[in-house]
């Protein structure tokens, strides 16, 4: 077992309970709470019904922390409700690009599975082949924003990293967080890194 695993379960439970945390857009869906950890014998059968592998830390969350809900934006999905993904080819450089269902053309093109339910056409997803993999990156499906790449290893770094902002009251427009100082002064905006 990864050894961030019991750091983070503490780190969650604690999330409700501080006076000066951020709220995250779309907390009152999942309460903080989780699923179920699912058993190892579940997460195989997913892969090989996909003929993928499950970054690690994605697999270690599932595992031995929760199957679905506290996230961010509406949380942690069902891995039976994932999908994969593609990336849509590049038309321009540095213009956006979407997310479609892999076809059978889409062949060798690197996979992404939609983990975060986070509404509308947002997508936030793991790379689970290629040079990102492990790597979450939210965007939009259609292309109209992103992807952005979050500078945090795999999904455990970055899921302590959205606690961590949570806990410290820090706000984040890349996960629209909004600390208690900001819902008082509407008017002052601190910018964060993005995580």
């Amino acid at each position: 077992m990864d050894p961030r695993i019991p750091r983070l379960r503490r780190k969650l439970a604690a999330i409700p309970f501080q006076p000066l945390r951020s709220h995250s857009f779309g907390e009152e869906q999942h309460k903080f709470r989780l699923g179920p950890k699912l058993a190892e014998a579940c997460v195989a059968a997913f892969e090989a019904e996909h003929d993928i592998a499950l970054p690690n830390a994605y697999r270690q969350f599932l595992t031995h922390i929760g199957g679905s809900g506290a996230a961010p934006f509406y949380g942690l999905m069902p891995l039976e409700r994932c999908s994969l993904l593609v990336m849509n080819p590049r038309e321009e450089p540095g213009a956006p690009r979407g997310f479609d269902n892999p076809e059978p053309r889409s062949h060798g093109r690197d996979l992404f599975l939609h983990v975060i339910e986070m509404g509308c056409t947002d997508v936030c997803v793991i790379a689970v082949t290629g040079p990102l993999t492990g790597r979450v990156l939210i965007g939009n499906s259609d292309g109209f924003w992103g992807p952005n790449v979050s500078s945090a290893t795999d999904f455990l770094d970055w899921y302590e990293r959205w606690l961590d902002h949570m806990g410290s009251g820090r706000d984040s427009r890349a996960l629209e967080l909004t600390s208690p100082q900001l819902r008082a002064h509407p008017h002052k905006h601190r910018m964060t890194p993005k995580i």
